[in-house]
């Protein structure tokens, strides 16, 4: 008799629909502790009134990158374009400029947010001291932040089985690696939920190839790319693998390779095009590289305790005038300049970028860089903590899904974590720009926390668990079969 014709087996588990209707109660639970969480973090850290634009130019109720996205937001809110918001402050009576400076889909997203509080009825909500919409921002990532909690659940139900969806989603609802960057006026909110779906699309896709899944595969892709630059790598990393582990034939695989990356470059192609046409040196998604390179290669992010970091100032020379294009050019050069009269010590400061984007190397140097970033001392601190069990939760999640021979679902799961990598390979270390990995490292964690469990107290439930619930990462693949 096997396993599965034990009437204990069978009669202990409850039937397809029970479990969908419990699991479904138990995620929307966990996706309203989650709600809970984000807004209070918001409500109780981020208090007090706070204008962005005084007569002597930006307050600190904002930091780094988080006063452009505000600032941004609301100009082009007020009808005035994708130029340069701070124009008005830095060169007063000069045109503003066309701006690139990041991605347009955070933009885009906080403009929706900026008009419709400014407009009846929403409008009610803005108050002295409120007038540059930065808590509505903030609980407008919350809420965003909030649905990923929601995906991460559906998702880590599609790699592993409803207990690995609900624990994930657990894991992300009240993780301070996710509900910090949740109320930052950032791009890592948008990016992360992105992600999450093109993941979720990927799984929908190789469990039912269509034209049209692979076209939506393609498009969440393209916006995952308008979100963060890095994540163009969606298209060779997802978009061009993920058609050819189907078991079709090879005219079929290329065809919808080449829709679903036909999609990703359709989506992209107006923010392109836009810039093509619109500055003076060649620019596709963001002017933001040059500046980027320019404070990661220079004498204190090379030697001494900033290695593996990104400076201003002292590395980029400030802020150069112009078209931001030409900017970014001269930048670029100033850094591949300095590569090429320190090849000798980039191997060492590539280790050390990586390592410190996970937190490997120097990890409190953190507390105190990420204070120039909106991000408390005390949520760095239990970031850190929360970081490593995680880690190595998810470690063993990656050895589970190997014996599983899950191999689709673990190169789905490891492709954010590549990214990011090659990211901080590339440019620096910094723990912020891990954050739409951080979703899939709660999956793993999940699947290392309960494989750990379930293998130390074996048991006739857990098997019928385990079973009701194997992976389905594979059933697609089962079924092409």
């Amino acid at each position: 008799m096997t396993r599965a014709s034990r009437p204990t087996l069978i009669d202990t588990a409850p039937a397809p629909s029970e479990r969908v209707q419990r699991f479904a109660r138990i995620l929307l639970v966990i996706v309203v502790v989650a709600l809970g969480v984000r807004v209070a973090y918001v409500a109780i850290a981020k208090h007090g009134p706070c204008r962005v634009f005084l007569s002597s130019g930006p307050s600190k109720c904002l930091a780094g990158d988080e006063l452009y996205y505000n600032a941004e937001a609301n100009y082009l809110a007020r009808g005035h374009g994708f130029n340069e918001p701070l124009a008005a402050i830095l060169r007063p009576g000069q045109k503003s400029p066309p701006s690139a400076a990041h991605p347009p889909a955070t933009v885009i997203v906080l403009t929706s947010v900026s008009w419709l509080t400014a407009h009846p009825p929403l409008s009610w909500w803005i108050k002295e001291g409120l007038d540059d919409h930065v808590r509505e921002h903030r609980y407008a990532m919350a809420v965003l932040g909030t649905f990923s909690v929601l995906l991460i659940g559906l998702l880590g139900r599609r790699v592993a089985g409803d207990t690995i969806g609900l624990v994930a989603a657990g894991i992300a609802a009240v993780s301070p690696l996710l509900w910090v960057t949740d109320g930052l006026v950032m791009s890592e909110t948008i990016t992360s939920l992105t992600v999450v779906g093109a993941l979720l699309c990927a799984f929908a896709f190789r469990d039912r190839p269509s034209v049209r899944r692979a076209i939506m595969l393609g498009a969440i892709c393209g916006i995952a790319g308008l979100a963060r630059v890095e994540f163009t790598l969606l298209i060779p990393l997802l978009v061009l693998v993920v058609p050819f582990t189907l078991a079709l034939p090879a005219a079929q695989k290329r065809l919808l390779a080449a829709v679903a990356a036909a999609t990703a470059i359709v989506v992209m192609s107006p923010w392109v095009l836009f810039n093509l046409a619109r500055f003076h040196d060649t620019t596709f998604v963001s002017t933001n590289d040059g500046i980027t390179l320019a404070g990661a290669n220079c004498d204190s992010t090379y030697y001494g305790k900033g290695i593996g970091l990104w400076q201003f100032g002292s590395c980029t020379g400030g802020f150069l005038s112009g078209d931001e294009s030409q900017a970014s050019t001269t930048y670029r050069h100033r850094a591949f300049d300095y590569i090429g009269d320190h090849l000798g010590r980039v191997p060492v400061v590539v280790v050390a970028r990586v390592a410190r984007q996970w937190n490997l190397y120097r990890p409190f140097d953190m507390v105190r860089y990420n204070t120039g970033e909106d991000r408390e001392e005390w949520a760095t601190r239990i970031g850190l903590l929360v970081f490593y069990p995680t880690a190595l939760a998810a470690v063993a999640g990656v050895v589970a899904l190997r014996r599983r021979r899950a191999g689709f679902a673990l190169w789905v799961m490891l492709v954010p974590a590549i990214v990011v990598t090659v990211f901080a390979a590339l440019t620096y270390g910094n723990t912020r720009f891990r954050s739409p990995a951080e979703p899939v490292l709660a999956i793993l964690a999940a699947v290392g926390a309960v494989s750990i469990i379930r293998a130390r107290r074996p048991s006739p439930e857990t098997l019928a668990v385990t079973e009701d619930t194997a992976p389905v990462a594979s059933a697609g693949a089962a079924r092409q079969r």
